[in-house]
């Protein structure tokens, strides 16, 4: 599994050095990327414990803030996958955070952030002047999880237009990430009934029902 930018952004060139890198970082980096891709199958064990290996890692340097950042990461996983809870180890931590790190939780929970403490993508979104432009900011991402992350975080700030809806089912089905196809699919689902247009609703539970096996 490839590394995704944003876990790079965030993790690696958080600390500075030059190759080759420590056993750590790299062993922390692809237990990230597994927990993120078993996250997205919907493998919460897999997830659970190579989270945890990740963590491990990083912790034994005695780094506070890559571990938050570690944190931040798994939050940013939720989001795309419409996950609405707390993000309870980042917030054990909140006391130590940097005001990006902070910024970037708030955008995470599609709560006003301070945009110039963003990674630019991020800032982008935050930046345009409508939630039509911002669909249009999350569709030129080239990184697929960095551009659910960002259509999640519109979606929790009540932004998301049906354009961002499309773009996240398409972004999540290319990937073939379960967890967040059926969650975006049920939002679709849900606005289709709310609008009265049960042909299209009938349309995408069926592919719900494809997609979680029943």
């Amino acid at each position: 599994m490839r590394t995704y930018a944003f876990a790079a952004f965030l993790l690696l060139t958080a600390c500075g050095g030059t190759p080759p890198a420590p056993d750590w970082k790299m062993n922390a980096q692809s237990s990230l990327e597994r927990a993120t891709s078993a996250y997205m199958a919907g493998k919460e064990a897999i997830e659970k414990n190579e989270f945890a290996r990740a963590r491990d890692q990083i912790a034994s340097t005695g780094k506070i803030d890559l571990v938050i950042r570690a944190e931040l990461i798994r939050c940013a996983a939720r989001t795309a996958a419409l996950a609405f809870e707390d993000c309870a180890g980042f917030d054990a931590l909140r006391a130590d955070a940097t005001p990006a790190d902070i910024a970037y939780a708030e955008y995470l929970a599609g709560r006003p952030a301070d945009a110039a403490l963003l990674p630019e993508p991020q800032r982008a979104v935050l930046a345009a002047g409508s939630d039509v432009a911002a669909a249009a900011v999350v569709r030129t991402m080239t990184d697929p999880l960095s551009q659910l992350v960002a259509a999640g975080a519109l979606f929790k700030a009540n932004r998301a237009t049906p354009e961002l809806l499309a773009q996240a089912v398409e972004t999540a089905s290319n990937q073939g990430w379960r967890r967040p196809l059926l969650a975006w699919l049920n939002v679709q689902a849900l606005r289709a009934e709310q609008a009265g247009d049960t042909e299209t609703a009938a349309r995408v539970r069926r592919r719900i029902a494809l997609a979680s096996g029943t």
